[in-house]
């Protein structure tokens, strides 16, 4: 019998998938004493168009014909966005991943850390935390295949490693952090700072990887932007305003977090701990990799640190860091340069980023370099395994 699903019967891991929230996806999880921390979901940018988009998706939703029409399409070249098989209910993305057959897939949120990720209130930021936790998990309980994304704020690290235990406790598979350095009142510190060891030990012990994802770290400076000519819009049009000048600069806060993480020895503190890099692109690695090795050659003479860590800094990288690759990047090209073991496969379901057809576009750079099926067995379901833990 041939295998009707998009995965046509591979084994696939896909490291990046979304949740289209609702208007009070969020709110509605509030204890309590979280009530009114959060409002609901409406932004000065996108509101009116977010309120028709999720009316004309729940209306969908609630219309088995519509619905049936839906998914007689493929559904990874259908709709995307709200209008997609499976955004925002717990059951239809169930379905969903029969039909794409994927048989694990990392759930992120899309909107609903900017209701209150960056606020300077903690109880605001840490309140946000628990309602987004818990609620990422009850969406992915249900299915063992759905692996939920949470988040943690560094600013307060007593209450970050409070976060991450309640987290863990719900069932949240992975946690979020922010690249950039923490905005602390009395100093800010860098994520390799000592006093955030009592989180990553817990992370170890768990088993349970950091990861980093666009929107979670600064970009490309705006005033980039002003060059006199017409303002652009993304390829999208919106979403996360990806632009051409802001493609390569994605990575450099990403780049920043991890070469601290290896030179400050998080990594060799905690030689289980895993971390993702998540839809910021992968073509950057293979340089990256070469810049952390020369700067461990020239400073190390002069830098406690880093003349005692035990492995080559790229080595470091290539046995804790697990990359995504979107879905125009040569992975062929990039497996050949920084090895089979760094990147993974990844759908971005239902997010439009994430193309029509991204298995085809790896299919083809993997053939055009006569990638061997050991390696593409690494890319495409064994390189999560190892991020993930699963055996």
């Amino acid at each position: 019998m041939t295998d009707v699903t998009y995965a046509g019967g591979r084994k696939m891991y896909d490291a990046d998938s979304h949740i289209m929230e609702t208007l009070e996806w969020l709110s509605s999880y509030a204890t309590a004493e979280q009530e009114g921390l959060v409002n609901p979901l409406v932004t000065e940018k996108g509101g009116r168009y977010i309120e028709k988009a999720i009316a004309h998706a729940e209306k969908r939703f609630a219309d088995p014909i519509a619905t049936a029409e839906l998914i007689k399409e493929p559904i990874i070249s259908g709709p995307k966005g709200w209008g997609a098989y499976g955004a925002f209910d717990a059951q239809e993305r169930s379905a969903a991943l029969d039909l794409l057959g994927f048989q694990k897939q990392l759930v992120f949120p899309t909107f609903s850390m900017g209701q209150f990720a960056f606020s300077k209130d903690r109880d605001v930021v840490y309140g946000g935390t628990d309602m987004l936790n818990r609620r990422m998990a009850d969406f992915c309980r249900g299915d063992e295949r759905l692996l939920g994304v949470g988040f943690v704020s560094l600013q307060d690290p007593v209450l970050a490693l409070e976060a991450v235990e309640a987290g863990l406790r719900d069932g949240i598979s992975a946690f979020w952090v922010s690249s950039d350095p923490v905005s602390d009142p009395q100093k800010n510190k860098s994520p390799s700072h000592l006093d955030h060891d009592p989180i990553w030990a817990a992370l170890e012990v768990a088993n349970v990887p950091v990861v980093l994802h666009i929107g979670g770290g600064r970009g490309l400076n705006e005033a980039y932007h002003n060059a006199g000519h017409p303002k652009t819009s993304d390829w999208l049009g919106g979403g996360e305003n990806l632009r051409g000048k802001d493609f390569h600069a994605i990575s450099h806060s990403p780049q920043n977090f991890l070469t601290a993480m290896i030179y400050d020895q998080v990594f060799q503190r905690f030689p289980s701990l895993m971390c993702g890099v998540i839809e910021i692109g992968a073509t950057w690695v293979p340089g990256f990799l070469r810049t952390l090795d020369q700067g461990h050659m020239a400073f190390r003479k002069s830098e406690p640190l880093l003349n005692s860590l035990t492995m080559k800094p790229s080595e470091v990288f290539q046995k804790h860091v697990r990359v995504s690759l979107f879905p125009y990047e040569d992975a062929g090209w990039l497996i050949e340069q920084a090895g089979p073991d760094v990147f993974m496969f990844a759908s971005d379901y239902p997010h439009p980023e994430g193309g029509r057809d991204p298995i085809g576009r790896f299919d083809s750079t993997l053939d055009a370099l006569d990638v061997c099926q050991i390696d593409r067995d690494s890319f495409y379901h064994s390189n999560f395994a190892s991020l993930m833990s699963i055996a």
